[in-house]
């Protein structure tokens, strides 16, 4: 049996209010046309979440929410709160605990970038990896029955994308 990660950073978040709190600042407009892009992307790819695990974050949220209308099943999407500008060894916590073979999870960089990065068997050659930019989204396969065995260096990655490789 084989396990199922898709890795994605939120979509474009707004700078707008200086005073507005950061886990509460919402997408821009690019953020709002990048989050369906990558989900139709993800469903033609036939890379469907049985779960999809976000920050809370109001960035996260939204990310989904847009996502969400595009996938031909829409999985639950559960808050996690310990993924909020988590260090990858959380984010990998975190994941260690589901039970679903397809776990989605929208989170914040740096820890993110850093987890993708660490949990590649190789590396891509792709120039936008391993700075994981806003949508950046990995899918991982692991060859593991349990989410609990999944360690770095144990993944392959088996596709990224950039929303700039969509809509420009």
């Amino acid at each position: 049996m084989s396990l199922t990660l898709i890795l994605m950073r939120h979509a474009k978040s707004a700078w707008d209010d200086p005073t507005q709190d950061d886990f509460d600042r919402p997408l821009n407009g690019r953020g709002r046309k990048s989050a369906p892009a990558i989900a139709s992307w993800l469903a033609e790819k036939g890379y469907l979440p049985d779960i999809v695990l976000v920050s809370g974050a109001r960035r996260t949220v939204e990310t989904w929410e847009r996502m969400a209308s595009r996938m031909p099943e829409t999985a639950e999407m559960q808050s996690a709160p310990a993924l909020y500008l988590a260090e990858p060894l959380v984010v990998l916590d975190v994941l260690r605990s589901q039970t679903a073979p397809t776990v989605m999870m929208i989170g914040h960089n740096p820890g993110f970038a850093m987890l993708a990065s660490s949990l590649c068997r190789t590396a891509p050659s792709h120039p936008k990896f391993g700075q994981y930019p806003t949508a950046a989204t990995s899918v991982f396969e692991f060859d593991a029955s349990d989410w609990a065995d999944v360690a770095p260096g144990t993944g392959t990655l088996i596709d990224f994308i950039v929303p700039r490789e969509l809509i420009g």
